[in-house]
């Protein structure tokens, strides 16, 4: 884990939060590379999920919500982890982490008493910090969709099943985190929730398993590495009837990456309860009035970024000397193409590479123009970004008939002389376009 976070800061992926003033803990701030390389994976998300679909549709719902929506969710009074503080150096952590629940896993220290600690960041709406203006940073985007069911069915009048995804921030106070990016205190999920006749919830279901394992192909994760775990019924949260998770072989061990749960009619049945407004829906052919099951696929944004960072790292040897690289697929890759020439101090050869350049970014969108340091540094430096390709323009794309350039594979090390005029599609065709 260590080497994937040095290499994270090193390329501009991602920086500790707030790290001028000693940092925060659970806080990180994704720099230029890590930002293309997040919103890649979220673009194919979208594409997959809500593009490519006509049952689908997007959302973008406030991060602050009525507390009364928490209250009817469950939050309020059930979103709490066992917590545990150390009597000697006051440090406290979650209890279910512990392995000895007596010792503090830092000093050695006795543990006090468990007791319960709620996640949600607590906040005040307006002038007045009262009980009445009480508000959370969510913890969740699932019940902004839930609270916007009646509004998707006024407004376009879908007929069963149909789903609703968002992509955003949520925000929980964990009393511990760790392990880099996959927990934090703020992070981002991608999240549906996919409304269903209750008799057809099964079949759903299993539509979407195949969906997240078709997902983990796009973003180019190692199928050996995604296992399914079912929970078992006496695990499972208080609103599920059955839950996967869809787990990861990280470099601290197999963790979850995703979760697909049968929420039943519990969301819709809770918010009506509390609001007064009826969430059901009538079914205009059998001419019946029901609460719809929701089947919710869940993905967590950073735990992808990390899952995507460990499983492209490579080390080896390559002209007798140690490199690093990620061997990311091209369609997460934050740059796509770097363009150099060989030497920077030839006129000739910056001009035609600028130009070479400006085209292949109008084509491609994610390509870097690097002219700082001999040739061999460039190289490295792209492939620890995980760039595909680099495109050499060398004093034979000047002097030659075609103007050949250098394309080297980042994977392989392996150099290719192609023509100007065919290097782009010979670039399309190589990213998969």
């Amino acid at each position: 884990m260590e080497s994937i976070l040095s290499l994270a800061k090193r390329r501009g992926f991602i920086f500790q939060g707030s790290e001028i003033y000693g940092g925060l803990a659970g806080t990180w701030d994704y720099g230029p590379h890590g930002v293309a390389l997040k919103n890649n994976i979220k673009n194919i998300w979208w594409k997959r999920f809500v593009l490519s679909r006509d049952d689908m549709y997007g959302m973008d719902a406030a991060i602050l919500m009525n507390q009364n929506a928490w209250v009817a969710s469950g939050h309020v009074g059930g979103f709490s982890d066992p917590l545990v503080e150390c009597d000697k150096c006051k440090r406290r952590f979650r209890a279910d982490h512990l392995e000895d629940k007596a010792k503090c896993p830092e000093c050695g220290g006795k543990l006090g008493a468990e007791r319960q600690f709620n996640m949600m960041f607590k906040t005040y709406v307006g002038a007045m910090e009262d009980d009445s203006s009480v508000s959370y940073l969510r913890p969740e985007t699932a019940q902004g969709m839930f609270v916007n069911f009646k509004n998707i069915l006024d407004t376009f009048h879908p007929k069963l099943p149909f789903g609703m995804a968002q992509i955003g921030k949520a925000f929980r106070n964990e009393i511990s985190p760790r392990d880099f990016i996959f927990r934090t205190r703020e992070f981002e999920q991608m999240e549906i929730e996919y409304f269903v006749d209750p008799k057809e919830w099964e079949g759903t279901f299993d539509h979407f398993v195949s969906q997240i394992h078709a997902f983990t192909d796009d973003i180019g994760l190692p199928k050996e590495s995604v296992h399914e775990h079912e929970i078992a019924p006496g695990d499972l949260a208080h609103y599920s009837k059955r839950t996967i998770d869809f787990e990861f072989d990280y470099p601290m061990g197999r963790k979850e990456l995703y979760g697909l749960a049968y929420r039943t009619d519990f969301d819709l049945k809770a918010h009506t309860r509390v609001s007064g407004v009826d969430l059901s829906y009538f079914d205009e052919e059998a001419k019946v009035r029901f609460v719809p099951h929701v089947i919710e696929p869940s993905f967590g944004v950073d735990r992808t970024v990390l899952a995507v960072l460990s499983s492209a790292y490579r080390e080896d040897e390559l002209g007798g000397e140690k490199r690093v690289y990620l061997a990311l697929s091209p369609s997460v890759a934050p740059v796509k193409v770097a363009v150099f020439p060989l030497l920077k101090n030839k006129e000739a050869l910056t001009s035609k590479a600028r130009e070479l350049y400006k085209v292949l970014r109008q084509e491609f969108g994610s390509v870097e123009y690097d002219e700082a340091g001999s040739i061999g540094k460039r190289y490295r430096r792209q492939d620890e970004i995980g760039t595909p390709f680099c495109v050499t323009v060398d004093f034979e794309t000047i002097e030659k008939d075609g103007n050949p350039v250098t394309v080297r594979d980042r994977d392989t090390g392996a150099q290719e002389k192609i023509e100007l005029k065919d290097l782009t599609s010979y670039l399309s065709q190589k990213l998969g376009r």
